[in-house]
């Protein structure tokens, strides 16, 4: 479903006239903020009705259907919290854009009313006694924390496993991650089951999320955010901040968050960097006049991103046709100046031992304990370990890394003031969502790490099998408008969001049922086959029975799923029948070529016998909804 179609339904759902009864659905796939502000200034809809429609889409898909498994708490009050808020609206007005609209915050946030769980079974039962300060500052703006998502346990890797809540999965393809450690809070955002969320970056943590789910994502300038009240993983590398469906939405919760922080002295004098608002930034037409510098040596990380080479060479061919000035640029020595640049194994053991002192209700007082009791995910024993191990701050490596990142600081700087560059361009991630079980990915979170600079993830559309390219824009120091100006104008040209095909808009508020199709085949003679499809639609999953009958020349040896091309058959999706039997059944899950050829009507069934080795009695397949 494409944006304008979505919002067409979204404000259809809303009129008036649909909310005469109470089992009433809103439609909220993939509606923005503003739209939802909107919906909710001219009373076509409520805030409870907008968490109620919310969790009628949690229900269907997150641990049904696809089962995501990007949520790892519900708020039990939300209800009551947007009840509090329609009628303080209509008492009083909006507070503003954030008023009645409910998002989602990565499990590692304190919230006073749910469990901060980090993701480790360790601390499942731990309820903070005060909010992160970012989650109180969405509250005081009058959004609704409808629910906490999922993580990498404590923050430590990016695909999204944990001992509290196991793996979740990509709502682009199922069968693989959604990236990380944000990775709960990226595919919950795609699965539209809230207007936005929140996450965190200590080194690629919101950006590959956004790049594996299509979405938009900032790790801002350092300092411009508070950190209070999250579970650290590395003090001097990590930032809290967001991701989104459109940059409209990624400003309002710039808005509603970030600033200055007398409990987290990073912050400091954040507040003369922080605009009037940063949706003021959206203008059309910023790419025109653009000086942005391609950095080469970034897309060459892994020979296997040949996939996404077209996306980025396409999307740099707009950009540049839109106005922008795209130069090719270096970085002498990059390379080295972002290896052994990483202080996060230096600062983890004594950051987070430090946070749980500060919350003596937390069942646990350090990263020892949590080891040593066996709380923790085996994907993370040998990494846990390693860290305990390690000699803190007080290490060589520490004091390496930190003055590396020094250097890179002020080489980026130079090469924008030479340059007169509003941002640097490359890829987020090198290589698509890895397929669950894998644990490496490729990606170029160092350079805005190590320099403390603000980088902003954008979607530059899907490789040929539907899976999600990211590139992303790295500017000067509190540049944060201007970045957020540039992916306005990318996001205007190109309509780059694309919704999962896993999360469709509800059906009277249920998940879309199963598909069926029958293909009656007819050979020559007494050859005959006949084939009954179910189909999922939110799987993607296809299950085929076959029951074949013939005699001598006529027996069938095989039944086939063919793809169509240039109106004949093409290649074979998958056998069904192979010779001898008279009953099979096969499964396959369709990727986004194949999703298009069964939408298109391209995909048929053929029968082969020895009287016509061929081919003979092609079927399209028809599905129907039960």
């Amino acid at each position: 479903m494409k944006r304008s179609r979505s919002v067409a339904m979204l404000m259809a759902a809303m009129a008036p006239a649909a909310l005469a009864g109470p089992a009433q659905a809103i439609e909220v796939t993939e509606a923005s903020i503003p739209q939802l502000q909107a919906a909710l200034a001219g009373g076509a809809v409520t805030s409870r009705q907008l968490v109620q429609a919310y969790l009628a889409r949690i229900a269907a898909y997150d641990s049904q259907g696809p089962a995501l498994n990007s949520i790892v708490t519900l708020n039990p009050a939300a209800l009551a919290q947007a009840d509090a808020l329609d009628k303080e609206r209509a008492a009083k007005g909006p507070r503003g854009p954030m008023h009645g609209i409910p998002v989602l915050v990565k499990d590692n946030f304190d919230t006073k009313d749910m469990p901060t769980s980090g993701g480790t079974l360790a601390l499942a039962t731990f309820v903070p006694a005060s909010d992160a300060h970012q989650v109180a500052r969405l509250r005081a703006a009058g959004a609704i924390i409808l629910g906490k998502t999922t993580l990498h346990e404590l923050a430590m890797g990016i695909t999204t496993i944990s001992s509290l809540t196991g793996q979740s999965r990509n709502p682009y393809d199922v069968q693989r991650s959604p990236g990380g450690s944000s990775g709960g809070t990226g595919a919950a955002v795609a699965a539209s089951f809230a207007a936005a969320g929140m996450g965190t970056d200590t080194c690629a943590s919101i950006r590959v999320p956004a790049a594996y789910q299509n979405l938009f994502g900032f790790r801002t300038t350092r300092g411009l955010g508070s950190r209070t009240g999250v579970i650290p993983l590395s003090d001097t590398q990590d930032v809290a901040g967001p991701l989104a469906r459109s940059v409209a939405d990624l400003a309002a919760m710039l808005d509603a968050t970030v600033g200055e922080d007398p409990a987290d002295a990073v912050t400091k004098g954040a507040g003369a960097h922080v605009p009037r608002s940063y949706a003021d930034a959206l203008q059309a037409g910023a790419l025109q006049g653009a000086r942005i510098g391609l950095v080469r040596s970034l897309f060459t990380l892994v020979p296997e991103d040949a996939e996404g080479k077209e996306v980025y060479d396409k999307a740099i061919a707009s950009l540049r046709g839109a106005g922008a000035e795209v130069i090719e640029v270096a970085i002498p020595g990059l390379a080295e100046m972002l290896t052994d640049s990483n202080a996060r194994k230096f600062e983890f053991v004594a950051d987070l031992q430090a946070f749980l002192a500060a919350h003596p209700g937390a069942p646990v007082t350090s990263l020892a304990q949590i080891v040593n009791a066996g709380l923790h995910h085996d994907q993370l024993d040998k990494l846990m370990r390693d860290n305990l191990a390690e000699a803190g701050r007080q290490s060589p490596g520490h004091q390496l890394a930190l003055a590396k990142r020094s250097v890179v600081r002020a080489v980026t700087d130079a090469l924008f003031a030479k340059e007169r560059l509003d941002a640097l361009l490359y890829p987020t991630a090198l290589g698509r969502p890895p397929v669950i079980g894998a644990q490496g990915v490729a990606n170029n979170c160092r350079l805005s790490v190590d320099t403390g600079l603000p980088a902003l993830a954008f979607p530059a559309g899907f490789t040929p099998r539907g899976l999600p390219v990211g590139l992303e824009l790295l500017g000067p120091a509190f540049s944060e408008p201007r970045l957020l100006a540039l992916a306005y104008g990318w996001e205007q040209l190109a309509k780059p969001r694309q919704p999962p095909f896993s999360t469709p808009a509800l059906v009277g508020g249920k998940a879309p049922g199963p598909q069926r199709a029958v293909a009656s085949l007819t050979g020559a003679g007494s050859a005959r086959a006949t084939l009954r499809f179910t189909y999922e639609p939110t799987t993607a999953r296809m299950h085929a029975d076959v029951t074949a009958s013939g005699n001598g020349k006529d027996a069938p040896f095989a039944v086939a799923l063919h793809r169509s091309h240039e109106g004949g058959s093409g290649p074979v999706l998958v056998p069904i029948m192979l010779r001898g039997q008279k009953r099979a059944s096969a499964d396959l899950v369709l990727d986004a070529l194949a999703r298009a050829d069964l939408a298109a009507g391209r995909l048929a069934v053929v029968l082969y016998t020895a009287a016509a080795p061929l081919g003979t009695g092609r079927v399209t397949l028809n599905f129907k909804p039960d």
